[in-house]
């Protein structure tokens, strides 16, 4: 049984708290407000869950689940995240999240600028390019041949195994897009960012295959080739 963390709470997040309760993990939650104010949250949840700080979520988990505006990633705590494998949920906005130059230019991806803040942990982009009501509904066994894939992207190989098997408990399979330069293929804007799921009409989803969600990721890939 892991110990899954949780620094942001809000829609993905507490989507993800969710299902990693009932795949049979105990989660550990916090927010910027307060432990206090996750009162009704854990209530939800049941006794596999509890209330801390994010630096206290840091130090308790096995796993920590990172769900919060693009912007507040430069208040994590990065010296307790290290050695930790963090799941990254995060997409930039500009206008929600003023300007980095190093994103405005594309010499980074958002992933890779918030892995250089945290630069003893292992990070894995995930989670960021479904919506949450598509998250909560398209769960299935392992084998089922509606069985949805989530994308991943990292630069480490282990971490990323981490996040296949946290993924393979809640439901999901694991389609591996490449390394942190390479999440931009799932980044808003693109096609594997959010249609492969259904649209925002649709709670319940559409279920995306490996294949499909692939063939979306690749459609990213032949708009930047020009092909």
């Amino acid at each position: 049984m892991t110990t899954v963390g949780f620094i942001g709470t809000g829609n993905i997040g507490g989507t993800v708290a969710r299902l990693a309760v009932d795949a049979g993990h105990d989660v550990v939650l916090s927010n910027s407000r307060g432990p206090e104010t996750l009162a009704d949250l854990v209530a939800r949840l049941g006794s596999r869950a509890r209330a801390a700080t994010p630096a206290e979520v840091a130090a308790a988990a096995d796993l920590v689940v990172v769900s919060v505006p693009f912007h507040a990633f430069r208040k994590l705590p990065a010296e307790r995240l290290a050695g930790k494998v963090v799941l990254d949920t995060n997409n930039y906005s500009a206008q929600r999240d003023g300007d980095f130059p190093e994103l405005a230019d594309g010499t980074l991806t958002s992933a890779e600028l918030e892995q250089k803040h945290l630069s003893g942990a292992r990070l894995v982009k995930v989670f960021n390019n479904i919506y949450w009501q598509h998250l909560a509904a398209l769960p299935r066994p392992a084998g089922a041949a509606d069985r949805t894939a989530l994308t991943i992207a990292g630069d480490d190989a282990e971490a990323k195994q981490v996040a296949t098997t946290f993924l393979d408990e809640l439901g999901y399979d694991a389609l591996d897009v490449g390394s942190l330069a390479d999440s931009w293929r799932v980044q808003p804007g693109q096609p594997a960012y959010g249609p492969p799921y259904g649209t925002a009409e649709q709670p319940a989803g559409s279920p995306a295959s490996v294949v499909k969600v692939r063939a979306a990721v690749e459609a990213a890939i032949r708009s930047l080739e020009g092909i």
